[in-house]
Formats: structure tokens, sequence, C-alpha cells
């Protein structure tokens, strides 16, 4: 029944791949020292507590992804969540531009869902999210999501992608799923990786040939063996991506800049810039075991990132109202600086006692952004204006304490496994104001006040807060026939400012006949408000979508002004997971999973739209005596919704001309359907018409802003000496929608496009290789966006489409092993 609701539309040809070879779960690895080896015996961790559960045993939809398999990506300054969105078509992690704080910290989505419903884990620990809150973005606004970027891609030795609610298992985020960073354990030997690439592109917006984005990577690690069965490995990265520069000639229309002599020079100019920042990168990591007695281990990892980059923003026009013409006579581009730590180090001690199993361990974790402007002015100041700004400081930290348990019962002739457990967390979020003069306001009445491109948080703005989190589960699992499987898993969760919740899951699977079986799962899931969603604040001074210059706030839900407006206490958001899949294997060379699902979330937290009706000053004034204040928005339960979707993935096999070939298909599709959403409250109605607190553009961000749809086929053919991979990939279409006011919003949709990826490594020696590549080398591009969303043609193209907007990028690895 899910199934016929599905829109297969343009699916046929990945339908037909997957059934045609009827293949597995994607690219399930060897549990021996080969990484590189492909094989269905992949031990999995992720999912099911019960042990000795290989991915396509697993009831649930689990994809492992290999060393090689990340290698292989295209990813060659560093980014694993680039990596992940090349070879998970159910991963979304789109490129943005002129988009504050998401410039720095790039937003990833799961099946289509918000970026904070998945969680993040590190050899099982659960890894904090960043502190920066994403609040100038399309996808991801008004979220802190996981910088998937802030986990070293060399340190890796497999990861383990749960495709379904795991809740009771794990506890808050996992709503669309959970992805199991497993960090590289080997007891010896090591390699020293270097790769360098660049965009080469023909830009038609501008008819030029672009040579840009030029990126190097440097990566080495080790691995030594302690006290015999130990081990203790560790390694450093450095990148640097040059910033890539998409933005077309500048026809400064009238409602971007009064038509004066000195802003109608700048016609038929590249004035804005849109592309990737520029950014540089240092990590560390380390992962290590030592035997404490025959039947105990002490452990530890930690992982490490420090990254710089420089973001993008508006251009500022000569004859305007943010402009000093004594210091810029010209006009000027802001750009953002961001400085991003971020640290993981977690130990503990695993081991027997009894016939139980135990794990104790101590995690921390942690993030700290500051955020600066340069080329940029107070135009309130006039003259005494500086041009570089502190902004903010954000930090999010996380401590976890946590008690794993399970042990083996036996009932006649089977086994049940049952885990027990408990965690307990504190979580903190601290927000502290910029310069004096990146929020000043300053003599020249007519000009807007606060730093150009963000102005800086303010002293009412600073935030610090803290929450306690206590959790107890329950899992029993156990094959109750030869073919039958079964899994039952509960939680419960106190959170010191919202209260309780439970949580529970039921799984199965029963494999009908030798090498094929049926799987499914059902649970209710929840994801806690974060701190940021309940406290953060700001006031800035900016350009709004339709270019003009507004000064508004965003609002705690606690603030006396957002409560006057109608804010209410954030409430959890609970979702309903039900699954069904099939999967099959048909000897040593065939094998395939199919999964269809459907989440159905309830009060789901957004940030509301940015309301700034002609009344809404006046009002504020009046009711709050809080002068000055154009547009406002705060976090809200705003909506209901379900997504539906379906999942097909596997591989086939076989030697081939002297070597191993490897074909894979995989397919995604969901489709996100708004149920409810929360009424405008009377005290926002009475600011004047229109407001709502969840208007179009926001339904745009929830159901058509990611793509629906997703697949790729992938052909990997290995021998001695060579390694050759050629991918093609269907990105989806995606729809942009635009507010503008006074009932304009217009809507463009970005068609599909086919994208090829391709590879050649050579092994020069057994421990020496050199690899060339290219990524999107036919150089696709988005559709071009239409006059009434391209700022005056300045943007030609949207940052929403999954296939990006640099074009072609070409590299080169060198890989030495030891």
């Amino acid at each position: 029944m899910l199934l016929s609701t599905l829109r297969f539309r343009h699916s046929r040809l990945y339908i037909a791949l997957g059934l045609g070879l009827a293949v597995a779960p994607l690219h399930a690895q060897q549990a021996a020292d080969d990484q590189q080896a492909k094989t269905l015996e992949q031990v999995v961790v992720t999912g099911v507590r019960a042990s000795g559960r290989t991915a396509l045993e697993s009831p649930v939809p689990i994809d492992v992804l290999t060393q090689q398999d990340l290698r292989a990506a295209g990813a060659v300054n560093g980014e694993l969540g680039q990596a992940l969105a090349t070879l998970l078509p159910s991963f979304n992690f789109p490129r943005q531009s002129n988009s504050g704080g998401s410039d720095h910290v790039r937003a990833a989505q799961l099946r289509g869902l918000s970026p904070d419903q998945v969680l993040v884990l590190v050899n099982g620990k659960r890894f904090h999210t960043s502190a920066l809150v994403n609040t100038d973005t399309k996808i991801g606004r008004g979220t802190t999501p996981v910088d998937f970027n802030a986990i070293p891609i060399s340190a890796i030795k497999r990861i383990e992608v749960l495709s379904d609610g795991a809740g009771a298992q794990y506890g808050s985020d996992a709503i669309a799923g959970v992805v199991n960073i497993i960090l590289d354990d080997a007891h010896e030997g090591g390699e020293v990786v270097a790769n360098y690439g660049a965009n080469h592109t023909h830009f038609s917006p501008t008819n030029r040939d672009i040579t840009d984005g030029q990126s190097t990577f440097a990566s080495a690690k080790f691995g030594t063996r302690l006290a015999g069965t130990g081990f203790f490995d560790g390694g450093i990265e450095v990148s640097h991506h040059n910033a890539t520069n998409r933005a077309g000639f500048d026809t400064v229309p009238d409602f971007i800049a009064d038509p004066t002599p000195a802003n109608l020079a700048l016609q038929g100019r590249r004035n804005y810039i849109a592309g990737d920042p520029e950014s540089e990168s240092y990590n560390g990591w380390f992962n290590s075991e030592l035997p404490l007695t025959d039947t105990t281990k002490l452990y530890g990892f930690g992982t490490y990132t420090q990254r710089h980059t420089i973001g993008d923003n508006y251009f500022r026009y000569p004859d305007s109202s943010a402009n000093v013409p004594s210091i810029y006579p010209d006009g000027y581009l802001p750009q953002s600086l961001g400085h991003n730590r971020d640290a993981q180090v977690a130990g503990g001690v695993r081991g027997r006692w009894g016939d139980w199993n135990y794990d104790g361990s101590l995690n921390w974790g942690s993030n700290a952004f500051d955020y600066d402007l340069r080329d940029s002015l107070n135009a309130s100041l006039g003259a005494d204006s500086p041009t570089s700004f502190h902004i903010a400081s954000y930090r999010f930290d996380q401590t976890s304490a946590n008690l794993d348990t399970n042990r083996d019962f036996s009932i006649g002739s089977r086994f049940l496994t049952l885990a027990l457990g408990g965690e307990f967390r504190h979580e903190s979020f601290q927000t502290k104001p910029g310069d004096p003069a990146s929020y000043a306001v300053g003599p020249i009445v007519d000009a807007p006040a606060g730093a150009q491109a963000g102005g800086g948080l303010q002293p009412q703005d600073a935030a610090h807060l803290t929450r306690q989190v206590k959790a107890l589960y329950a899992e029993a699992s156990s094959d109750i026939t030869d073919h039958v499987f079964v899994d039952a898993a509960t939680r419960y969760e106190h959170y010191s400012d919202f209260g309780g919740n439970w949580s529970g899951k039921l799984s199965g699977r029963w494999e009908f006949v030798p090498g094929f079986a049926l799987r499914g799962a059902v649970s209710n899931n929840f994801r806690a408000p974060s701190l940021s969603q309940i406290g953060f604040e700001s006031t800035t001074s900016g350009y709004g979508a339709d270019g003009k210059l507004v000064t508004g706030r965003i609002l705690s839900v606690n603030n006396p002004l957002a409560r006057g407006l109608g804010a209410t206490s954030l409430k959890p958001e609970k979702s309903r997971n039900i699954s069904l899949g099939l999967t099959g294997q048909i000897g040593s060379q065939f094998d395939f999973t199919l999964d269809v699902y459907q989440i159905h979330i309830d009060n789901r937290v957004t940030l509301s739209e940015t309301i700034d009706s002609p009344g809404l000053e006046d009002y504020i004034l009046q009711h709050f005596g809080v002068p000055g204040v154009q547009s406002v928005a705060f976090f809200t339960n705003a909506v209901d919704t379900r997504t539906r979707g379906a999942e097909l993935v596997g591989n086939y096999h076989i030697p081939w001309a002297g070597g191993q070939l490897l074909l894979t298909a995989a397919y995604s599709h969901n489709n996100t359907d708004i149920l409810h959403v929360r009424a405008t409250p009377e005290q926002l109605a009475a600011t004047g018409a229109g407001n709502v607190l969840f208007g179009d553009e926001e339904r745009n961000t929830l159901t058509d802003a990611a793509p629906k749809q997703r697949g790729s086929f992938t052909a990997k053919w290995d021998n001695a000496r060579w390694s050759l991979l050629t991918r093609l990939t269907r990105q989806g279409s995606t729809v942009r929608v635009f507010d503008f006011g006074g009932g304009f919003e217009p809507e463009q949709r970005y068609a599909a496009r086919w994208q090829l990826d391709a590879e050649a490594e050579y092994h020069v020696t057994r421990q020496l290789s050199l690899a060339l590549g290219g990524y999107n080398i036919t150089n696709q591009y988005p559709t071009r966006s239409n006059s009434d969303i391209n700022y005056g043609g300045n943007f030609p193209y949207d940052v929403i489409s999954p296939i990006g907007t640099n074009g072609a990028y070409w590299y080169g690895r060198v890989r030495y092993t030891f």
C-alpha cells in the first residue's frame, strides 16, 4: 500500500538495473585485514545489539562504506560530507553561498528530513553538533547540525549508515537514521596520501573558461601493536581549498540599487561572488586499545579539527545607505571569516564480568566557532566606522557517561541476547556578543546600524543554557526459529528542561526461502529541541530576500517580546516510523535490498518565517516599548509532516578480464507532505495581514527544496595493477520558492541532471599507487535561474541543486602504504 503511493517517475531505469542485477546492500566489506575486499559477510555493530549479524541479516537497512569507497568518492579536499553524498543516494549535502554561517558549516540531510534529525556516532559514541546556528540558509535553516567535515576522513575504517528510526536504541535525534563512523584500528603499518585538484569549466553565463577551486590535501597515519592484542593508531590531515566564483554580470536593476551614475557605472561587471568559500583545515585523530587482563580492555579515541573559512556576502553599492563613500568609493563586498575548532575525546573500559559483557565510557565533545567580518562597515558610524569586526562567539559542549551491558541467555536450543544500559549527558550552549562597533547605533540616523553582512550579537542577545539528560534502555533479540529473528527495544529519557519521553522499537526478519527474506520495523522516536533553538537570539541589519535593508531580531521563545507575539515553549518532535523490506541473495554474486518506509513527524521545530509587516514596528513600540524592530522570527513547533519513500541498493560482482568487476545500483525516492500547520497566533495576526509562522518559503524548504529522487550506477574493476571506476548519478529535480511580499512569490523548478564521475588508479608497486579522476566531468550545471530570482543576473544558478554550481572538477592522488 505504501509503495503504491510513491511516485516513481523517472525511476524505471534504476529499478530495472537493480532488479535485473538482483543486487545487495551497498558496499558490504570483509571483516578481515584487507579493508578493500568486498563481501556480504561484514558483521555490523549498528542497529541491533545482538552480535555476529551481517548487513544482509539485519532487520533494518544498513549501508557499509569502506576506506576505498571514501577515497574514490571524489572528496579530495577531505570533505567527509561530500563523500557520503556521492556514495549514498538518500544523503544530501548541498553547497551554500552568500548564506551567512552556512558558508562555514554545511548541513546534511538523510531521507529528505532536517539536518538535526540524524544521529552521528563515532565508534558507537554520540558525536556532538556544531555550535553555529544556521539562520541565513535554505536547507537546514534554524538548525545546529553535526559538522561531518570535522571528522578526519583518513581516520575512518568504515561507516555504517542505519536508515531507520533508532530512538529506542540510541536516543534523541535518530528519527531519520544513524551514521556510525568506525575509526581505523590497524595493528601495524600506515599510509601517506597527497591529493591535488581544481575546477576547470566553461561558464556559460559569462562565456568564460574558468580554473579555480584549487585544492590540496595531505594525510599521514600509522598503527602499532600494544601489549600483544592492543593497538594505537593516529594521524594528521592538512587541506586547503581555494574559493570558486560563479557570479554573473550585474545588471544593477533599481530593486537592488538606486539608479545613480555611480551605481549604474557598475553594470556589466562581476560585483558579486557566488561559490565555495576559501577554507584551510588542520585535523588530528587517534584510536587505541590496551589489554588490562585477559577479559578487560582500556580504550580511548579522539578527533580534533581546526578550520578557517572565508565566505562572501552581498555587494554594497557606492550610492547606498549601507555605504560610506569616503571609505568605499566604489562600493564593497563584505567577507565573513569563520574560525571553527572541534574536538571529541572518549575513553572507557570494556570487558566481561561473569556472564555479562560491559562497556563503561566517558565521552566529551565540543565545538567553538568565532565569527568575524572584514571589508565591511557600520554605516551609522560614518567615516569613523572600522572595516573589520568580531561578530559573535558560539560554543557547544556535550559530556556523556554511558554504561552498556549485554549477555546471552539459553532458551532451549536458542539464545536470547539481553542488553541493558544507561546514560547521563550534560549539554551546554553559549553565545557571546561581538565588538561594540559591530552592533553600535551611530549618529548617522538615515543609515542602517550594525556591521554590514551580519550585525554583531548584542549583550542582550547573549545566551548560556545548560541541561542534563538521563536515560535507561533495554533491548532483547533472538532467532526464535532457524528463519525468524526478532529484536525489541525500549528507552526512557528525561530532559531537565522539558521532561521525559518513552520510545520503543520492534523489528524482525523472516527468511521465507533460502537467500530471500522479508524485514521490517515499527518504532516511535523523538528529537529534543536543541539548546540553540530554545535560547538563541540575534539582532541584525542586512538585506532581505527582496534586496531591501531591514533591521530584524531572532527571538528566544522565552523572550517576553516573542511571548507577546504568540511564541510558546518548544515541544520535542515525535515520529512514528514504519519500514518494510525485501532482501535476496543468489549464489555468491547477486544480491539486493528493497526497502519502503513512512515517517510521520509531529511538532517539527522550525524557525518561523521572517515577520515584517508594515505595522510590526509600531505594534512592538506601542506594546513593548522597544523601538526600531522591523522584522522578527522565533522558533516554533509549526508543522506536522509525513515522509514516504523507498530505497533500492545492490551489487553484482564477478571475475572479469583478469580482475574483479563490481557493479552497484542504488536508488532513493522520498516525498514529504505537510499534514497540519499551526494557526497564526492572535497576537501575531494583530500586527498586520499576512503574518504567518509557517509560510510558503518554509513549506518549500521541507517539501521540494531537496531532491526527491536520486540514483546511481557504478562500475568498478580491479586487478593487481589497476583500479578503474565509473559512476553515473542522476541528481533529482528541486524547486525554489521566494516570498518577496505583496503577493509576489516567484517559483522555479531546477531540472534533474546526470553527473558522470571517473577514476583510474595504477599500483606502481604493492605500496605506491597513483590515481587520476574527475567529478562531474561532463561539466553539468543546474537550470539557469530566471530573472525573477537571479538577483539582477548576479546569481545565475541556485545553491539548492545537488549537482552544485562549480562545473567539472579534476584531481590526482598519490598514496604510499607501509
